[in-house]
């Protein structure tokens, strides 16, 4: 578990067929097994390198996410270590289970922040985004500023310290990027509507329609 708050960047690559995420001179405690954000993505450490560690990723994991194309090129990525019991909770609970996809459609440097706009590339996961909620973007606790309609577009607001700390400085129109929705709108929507796995898709389809007849149905008035 994670909490979206960025340590530092590092850099992924290819070794054969593992992963290799350098950069982590502020983890010296790293040690085999342990869990690390890469961009997003719960990574667990499998060898260690003088600045850095190996890990391994699954085919689901590279197709989910954008680790497969930034680690051909040596692209800049954003690090956390794994929460403790004892750490302060700063940014919202992140699992490190990437949702999908989003594609940066604007961005726009204002007065005293940076907006940037996000399409879901995932059908459907636009029902997780209602302004003011979190959404962890490349392992980054943000908050939505606006969305529209159905939530698959929506805007961010990102403040100079976020901005100079995060590999959010480095994004460009049409990069891809890793999202998770908000952990606690996933599990109240599965106590609620319960759901089925769809096998020619990612996306979790509602067994019904939550609807206001179906809240009274249930005793709310």
């Amino acid at each position: 578990m994670f909490t979206g708050l960025i340590k530092t960047i590092g850099t992924l690559r290819r070794r054969g067929e593992a992963l290799v995420v350098e950069g982590c001179v502020p983890f010296p405690s790293l040690i085999l097994g342990d869990s690390v954000s890469v961009d997003g993505v719960c990574l667990t450490v499998t060898g260690l390198v003088p600045d850095g560690f190996l890990a391994d990723a699954s085919e689901e994991t590279l197709k989910r996410t954008t680790l497969g194309a930034k680690s051909k090129k040596g692209g800049f990525v954003n690090l956390e270590p794994a929460l403790a019991l004892s750490d302060r909770l700063g940014g919202h609970l992140v699992s490190g289970h990437v949702d999908g996809l989003g594609e940066v459609v604007a961005l726009e440097a204002l007065k005293n922040s940076w907006e940037i706009t996000i399409r879901w590339q995932n059908p459907g996961f636009g029902r997780y985004i209602c302004e003011k909620a979190s959404i962890s973007l490349n392992g980054i606790s943000l908050t939505i500023a606006n969305c529209e309609g159905s939530g698959e577009l929506f805007s961010i607001s990102v403040i100079p310290h976020t901005w100079g700390s995060t590999s959010l400085k480095y994004l460009a129109i049409g990069e891809l990027v890793n999202l998770e929705a908000d952990l606690m709108a996933k599990y109240v929507e599965s106590l609620l509507c319960g759901v089925s796995q769809s096998p020619k898709t990612f996306l979790r389809e509602p067994s019904f329609e939550l609807s206001k007849d179906w809240l009274e149905s249930q005793g709310w008035k």
